[in-house]
């Protein structure tokens, strides 16, 4: 029985095949993609920004942090001479926020739509909801819910928004695996901005898991229906990336492993965004290493240049994912906790130094 609901389930689900990550794409299809990005002043969401511009992509950015907005946009206009990258104030668990967020698009837009919307915006920090305080009090004080209101509620008003809008791109047609991304298509695309912790539990942080399973379930669902409206939806899952959202004390905690690196989430990214063809896929990064895939199906860490090994920071979490996901998360995870055993002492030494400098105010961006 449950053999069959699968199969009927992966009927449903209109998808591209796996990512051939062997083959190479082109940033300049994104040139004249208009695309507006939640959360784009900071971490991911600059790298986006800075990446996308040097190909000639018009960008919206919407971030809470006016200082920090405006001045990415100034120097990303000034080092790339794009002039067509635009700041605009916005708080995404605000509703009206974000309605002013798309509007403000629709007008800068050079051709009065919208390409591209990237679900970035997101935060970590301190949970409330396994260690309440006031346990001496009568009853525990009100907790604080904002992580859960920004990465899910946040996350929910940009799809809604993303779904009236993107249908309305003057010129486009509906999204299509035989789509021609050499030529300039306007595009009809959601991504998502999901985490490892989309996959696996993750520890002391309930609210953030919960908050990226819900961007998965998300997902999941929409990819299942993105034929009606022509709109493709793609999900990034980075692993620990050396961003400010990773603080001193998950540093201290990942201590003797290895963090990821922004450029390699934009590269997904900008796969994502400049390959119409794709749809409905899930890419992890995480550490770039070097691996070898087994018989099995499984992949060992390997020395470099090793015989049929490969160097990569992107894996291919497949969409086809209720049959595989438990399966790719072990797979992943164990092969991370190789990387750590192979950095030994001299590893953990090194990122407890960086760690702690890190809490000091050294190696922030």
């Amino acid at each position: 029985m449950a053999s069959s609901s699968g199969t009927n389930l992966s009927a449903a689900i209109r998808q591209s095949p796996p990512v051939d990550l062997t083959i190479p794409y082109e940033p300049s299809w994104i040139k004249d993609k208009t695309i507006l990005i939640t959360g784009g002043a900071s971490g991911f969401g600059a790298g986006f920004v800075r990446h996308w511009a040097k190909h000639g992509a018009t960008i919206i950015v919407g971030d809470i942090n006016v200082e920090k907005g405006n001045t990415l946009v100034r120097q990303v206009q000034q080092e790339t001479g794009n002039k067509n990258i635009h700041f605009v104030h916005c708080d995404v668990t605000d509703w009206q926020s974000q309605v002013k967020l798309f509007k403000e698009a629709i007008k800068l837009s050079l051709h009065g739509g919208i390409d591209t919307v990237v679900a970035n915006a997101g935060i970590a920090g301190d949970d409330p909801l396994q260690q309440p305080k006031g346990l001496s009090a009568a009853e525990p004080p009100k907790p604080n819910f904002k992580i859960m209101d920004v990465n899910c509620t946040g996350v929910l008003y940009t799809t809604h928004l993303a779904y009236y809008w993107l249908p309305r791109n003057p010129g486009s047609i509906p999204s299509s695996m035989d789509s021609n991304p050499s030529k300039s298509n306007r595009d009809r695309h959601l991504l998502f901005l999901g985490s490892v912790a989309s996959l696996a539990p993750i520890a002391l942080q309930p609210q953030y898991g919960a908050a990226k399973h819900a961007v998965l379930g998300l997902f999941r669902s929409l990819r299942a229906s993105s034929h009606i409206q022509g709109v493709r939806v793609n999900l990034l899952c980075p692993y620990f990336i050396d961003t400010p959202i990773v603080t001193t004390s998950a540093r201290i905690a990942l201590a003797g492993g290895s963090l990821g690196k922004v450029e390699d989430v934009v590269d997904a990214a900008t796969r994502f965004v400049a390959d119409e063809r794709i749809l409905g896929r899930a890419l992890v990064i995480g550490p770039k290493i070097h691996v070898k895939q087994l018989e099995d199906g499984e992949w060992k860490l390997v020395e470099k240049n090793a015989p049929g090994s490969r160097e990569t920071a992107i894996w291919e979490a497949y969409a086809d994912d209720w049959e595989e996901v438990d399966a790719f998360s072990k797979n992943l995870v164990r092969v991370l906790n190789a990387l750590q055993a192979s950095r030994g002492w001299i590893g953990w030494a090194t990122d407890m130094v960086r760690a702690v400098g890190y809490g000091f105010g050294f190696g922030r961006r």
